[in-house]
């Protein structure tokens, strides 16, 4: 696969991607859920660096996963639901970080599941939003809402110097690659669900079994 970084972004493929995310039974198939990450990592990069923070952590985390779903346990890491069993029954979270497992997919995918809340967030906001609305506001807003309790002091200091050279919604409405203003919020409301139905399975998944606050 090409590198997710050298392709234009398409709101239409997240939404596409979202859409094969959940299965009837309401789990997450995690090789679409990463899918979906690298739409969305297009997404940031076409805003110019001042995401590179996140995005150069997110790509990192998709990597991870990737190589457990092509690794000798890819079986098990067909659902998240399936994967968070296998880890948690074969005790390879590490659930106090002493250091003696490597990155378990639990723990990197619940890095990714706290970014997926702010884009969502983000998203929505500017889904709603109108031609003057500041987007250093609505992404501060989602921001602080979603990732900020779990950033260290020197990040969020970063993070709220990058929101304010963000460009204007214009800027965004043109980067989603789907047509006129009114086309992107009719788009944006139909993904903004979706990646809200997968945020919100795998946050009751994860509260289920603990791990909402995996060091």
């Amino acid at each position: 696969m090409a590198d997710c970084e050298d392709q234009k972004f398409s709101l239409m493929e997240v939404l596409d991607t979202f859409k094969l995310c959940v299965s009837e039974q309401k789990e997450v198939y995690l090789q679409n859920y990463v899918e979906g990450w690298r739409g969305l990592v297009k997404f940031l990069n076409s805003l110019g660096s001042v995401f590179g923070f996140i995005s150069k952590d997110v790509v990192n985390k998709i990597q991870i996963l990737v190589n457990y779903l092509n690794g000798e346990n890819g079986s098990q890491y067909i659902t998240i639901q399936s994967m968070v069993k296998y880890e948690l029954d074969n005790e390879l979270v590490d659930m106090t970080k002493r250091g003696r497992q490597p990155e378990s997919g639990s723990r990197t995918l619940l890095r990714l599941h706290r970014a997926l809340r702010w884009l969502e967030l983000f998203l929505e906001r500017l889904r709603t939003s109108t031609e003057d609305s500041k987007t250093s506001v609505l992404c501060s807003e989602a921001y602080n809402e979603s990732l900020a309790k779990h950033h260290p002091w020197v990040v969020r200091k970063a993070a709220g110097m990058a929101f304010c050279v963000l460009p204007g919604r214009p800027a965004f409405f043109e980067v989603m690659n789907v047509g006129p203003p009114d086309q992107v919020v009719a788009v944006l409301g139909e993904a903004v669900p979706l990646i809200s139905e997968v945020y919100t399975i795998t946050e009751e998944l994860y509260t289920q079994h603990n791990l909402l606050d995996l060091p």
